[in-house]
């Protein structure tokens, strides 16, 4: 041993034996709570800068007003499994932790008995809120289909008018601060009907062929009508030829060979496998903790982007903490990724292989990893399922030209009526531009002006070629319909469009 290290372990081995003859108020204790004044004197204690702190703060509003977060409610105690209010949005600030366990509340015989009372009552009251605030009368706009052919547009707006008015014009005449203080706002943010569990839920025309992901808890909130074709037809910008590839299947795990064979590149074939791989969830998996009567073997990507596209399955955006700030979100289209470099609503997600890495575990919680079970996909087997998203085009538009113009000779009056407003009056161009028609940044719309809330911040701006296959509208489906779409930003952006621009502008964006 050389000399050097003499001094130090000398050192070590004395402060050993002054910690071995200390008193013991001065050794820390698992069971002691020491105070300030103690720690002051702890030999211990690791000391530590108290940080500076302004002397004349002053909490910084945002332009909400003075202390608008003490005008918030707190946010009702609930855990796993707990009801929780359908105007969640009235709450705010912090509660509880940012982590979850993977223990459930009770023994699992327990909480299937739980949901099993719970869920009649809950799904009951979620029916009668829903008719509260929608009317789904189940109207389409004649013979307009979605671009598999198969389903039709529904017509709107289906969002019921508050009681005394008379109509959408009568509010959007109005002020904001008059809307908001008269609670006149019809399009109010929608929750996820149970937000202390959360997780994703699927359409009835999922559970049918996927009986698997039925959940004990609660059952999706939206009429079948009112949500996109299943399953969606599938279009590639690399055979355009072919049209929908996939002939009118759900392409699965069983399937995906014998329909891209002699299609796509082994690296293309290798990223569509892994976006069809069922990989463990939160809420979806092997374990008790989870929703699901029978152990699952979880989801894949495309059990909620079937075919690239979309089955309007909702979960919560795994974004920020409480479980009850997240935002609901609506499962966005895959098509047209290839031109888009926004690709999350809330966390600016730039790049398809981060995207495909990173959406592991829906939560944003990769703690329960460990204990679920992780998908452990390398950066790879990520680049390869990027690169199938990559190649997933937007449906036909037979009436849109190659700079995203309507074909002149092609569209009816009305519709270009409505081209000539979405770039003039209306003020949709701002945002929506371009062969994708988005500017791929997040806008805060402000929407809290119109209600009394929490401010829900920037949200990307959604593309809007295709549209028309992929109600319902804005990131939580609060507009089921487009006519729903426009009356939300002629209000919100107080555009003051007459009833007949804004059905242009239904006509036209049922072209693009």
């Amino acid at each position: 041993m050389k000399p050097l290290y003499l001094p130090l372990i000398l050192t070590l081995l004395a402060g050993s034996a002054t910690a071995q003859t200390d008193s013991p108020a001065t050794v820390p204790s698992s069971t002691k709570e020491w105070t300030a004044a103690e720690n002051a004197d702890n030999p211990l204690y690791l000391k530590q800068s108290p940080g500076g702190r302004a002397d004349d703060y002053q909490r910084s509003d945002y332009g909400l007003g003075p202390n608008f977060i003490d005008r918030l409610p707190p946010y009702p105690p609930g855990g796993k499994g707990v009801r929780t209010p359908f105007d969640i949005w009235r709450y705010g600030g912090k509660a509880g932790s940012s982590f979850t366990t993977p223990a459930l509340p009770m023994p699992w015989d327990e909480w299937v008995s739980f949901h099993a009372r719970q869920k009649p009552e809950l799904m009951k009251d979620v029916r009668d809120y829903m008719a509260s605030r929608f009317d789904f009368s189940g109207k389409s706009m004649g013979d307009h289909q979605m671009s598999g052919g198969r389903k039709a547009i529904m017509a709107g707006p289906v969002a019921r008018l508050p009681e005394g008015v008379a109509s959408f014009d009568a509010i959007a005449e109005l002020s904001a601060t008059e809307i908001r203080d008269r609670d006149l706002f019809p399009y109010k943010p929608l929750a996820h009907p149970l937000q202390t569990t959360a997780h994703m839920v699927f359409p009835d025309s999922w559970i049918k062929a996927h009986p698997e992901h039925a959940r004990i808890d609660m059952d999706h909130d939206f009429p079948d009508a009112y949500l996109p074709e299943f399953p969606p037809p599938l279009f590639l910008t690399t055979h355009k030829e072919l049209g929908d590839v996939s002939g009118g299947r759900e392409i699965t795990l069983g399937n995906y060979w014998d329909i891209f064979e002699g299609l796509l590149t082994p690296e293309q074939m290798e990223g569509v496998k892994e976006l069809l791989r069922p990989s463990p969830t939160t809420w979806f998996n092997q374990t008790h903790h989870r929703v699901t009567l029978a152990p699952s073997a979880g989801v894949s990507c495309m059990d909620c982007h079937v075919n690239g596209h979309t089955n309007a399955a909702f979960e919560l955006a795994p974004d920020t903490r409480p479980n009850q700030t997240r935002l609901r979100v609506d499962t966005p289209t895959m098509r047209g990724n290839y031109n888009m470099m926004q690709l999350s609503s809330k966390r600016s997600v730039r790049s398809m292989d981060h995207f495909s890495e990173i959406e592991e575990y829906f939560d944003g919680d990769p703690g329960m990893m460990q204990h679920i079970g992780p998908r452990g996909v390398q950066r790879s087997v990520t680049n390869r399922m990027g690169d199938f998203n990559a190649i997933i085009d937007f449906p036909p538009a037979p009436k849109l030209g190659p700079l995203g113009k309507l074909f002149a000779d092609q569209a009816t009056e009305q519709e270009l009526r409505g081209e000539a407003l979405f770039h003039g009056k209306a003020s949709c161009s701002q945002c929506h531009y371009g062969p994708a028609f988005t500017d791929d940044y997040m806008h805060d719309l402000q929407v809290e002006r119109f209600y009394k809330g929490r401010p829900e911040g920037p949200i990307k701006t959604f593309a809007l070629r295709g549209i028309k296959d992929s109600p319902p509208y804005l990131h939580d489906g609060r507009c089921p319909t487009l006519h729903d779409a426009v009356e939300f930003f002629n209000i919100v952006l107080e555009l003051k469009l007459s009833a007949q621009e804004r059905e242009d502008l239904v006509a036209y964006m049922l072209c693009l």
